[in-house]
């Protein structure tokens, strides 16, 4: 069946039956004008566009996953302001054209998502358009946020994960390589189809106030440092040779420095950490996977250093909406 089959009232009724259910600090859910939620004292908010044929490509993202990712690349934004999310809000502008299944598959994933992480979703709103638009709003316990303009001169710079992945998997479904090539195409395409916010990570460094800065990276490496550098008003040197990647990265791609610094969609955590904390940061990292790759410094200037010890300007060469 069709959206336009459907109408709106049935639509909404099926999102109900999907997220009505009842959930402690929620007053008022689905079906008012607002929602009505009891929070904490400090609430963070956070939203986020995937607009179809811009972020994303409905013919290359299978929908339960687009659904997971939608909502998880806001749990992402949480995790980076070192918060633990609540309550979310789901927007979708979609085409009249729509097949029912595609939302149903949409909409499951998009609860499996906030049920692995305790994420209520206490309501949105749908429209039609030609293309499909989904806009997600979260909120989240800011009680110790980490900002990104906290980073000083002499913090070490630190990012979780694995970088590039996303990017490289982007790369092989726009080559038709989305089916086979094993387990290592299958690592780069979970990545970019299914990205994971690093929540506990996130909450970890907030609650035992570790972190001085941190942001997500979603623009990519480069320019994601760029943008904790202008708001702490400082500058940053980084050792290529400890940049993480991974191995499937190192063989599927032809360039996988240039994916690690600039692809994005990786989702990671960029956190920087005052020197005096820096060992307890560090005995941190076998449980939640990080690695040192460098340290903020005085001036502006973004500085890569390669293996051989050369240094050379870092140009912020991600993602940029309008550049």
């Amino acid at each position: 069946m069709k959206l336009n089959d459907l109408g709106e009232r049935r639509l909404i009724a099926l999102v109900r039956r999907r997220f009505g259910r009842a959930r402690a600090g929620i007053a008022l859910g689905i079906g008012d004008d607002a929602a009505l939620v009891r929070g904490p004292s400090k609430l963070l908010l956070t939203k986020d566009l995937l607009v179809e044929d811009c972020d994303f490509r409905k013919a290359l993202h299978p929908p339960f996953l687009l659904g997971r990712k939608a909502l998880n690349v806001n749990l992402s934004d949480i995790a980076a302001m070192g918060g633990r999310p609540l309550y979310a809000l789901l927007g979708l502008a979609l085409p009249g054209t729509t097949d029912e299944a595609w939302l149903d598959h949409f909409l499951r994933g998009f609860g499996a998502a906030a049920r692995e992480r305790g994420v209520a979703v206490a309501g949105g709103d749908f429209s039609e358009s030609r293309r499909i638009v989904i806009s997600v709003t979260v909120t989240g316990d800011g009680t110790r946020a980490v900002p990104r303009s906290g980073a000083r001169p002499g913090d070490g710079i630190f990012v979780s994960g694995t970088l590039g992945d996303a990017a490289a998997g982007f790369r092989l479904l726009e080559r038709g390589r989305g089916s086979g090539g094993g387990k290592q195409a299958g690592r780069l395409l979970r990545a970019f189809l299914d990205p994971e916010p690093r929540l506990d990570l996130g909450a970890a460094l907030g609650r035992m106030r570790l972190a001085s800065a941190m942001i997500d990276v979603s623009d990519g490496l480069s320019v994601d440092l760029s943008h904790i550098c202008a708001e702490s008003r400082a500058g940053a040197e980084i050792d290529l040779a400890r940049i993480p990647m991974s191995e499937a990265l190192r063989r599927l791609s032809d360039r996988p420095l240039a994916l690690a610094l600039d692809g994005g969609e990786d989702f990671e955590l960029l956190f920087t950490v005052r020197p005096g904390n820096l060992g307890r940061v560090r005995r941190l990292a076998a449980r939640f996977g990080f690695t040192e790759i460098g340290r903020i410094v005085r001036g502006r200037k973004l500085t890569a250093v390669d293996a051989s010890g050369r240094r050379k300007p870092l140009v912020p060469k991600g993602w940029e909406h309008f550049a």
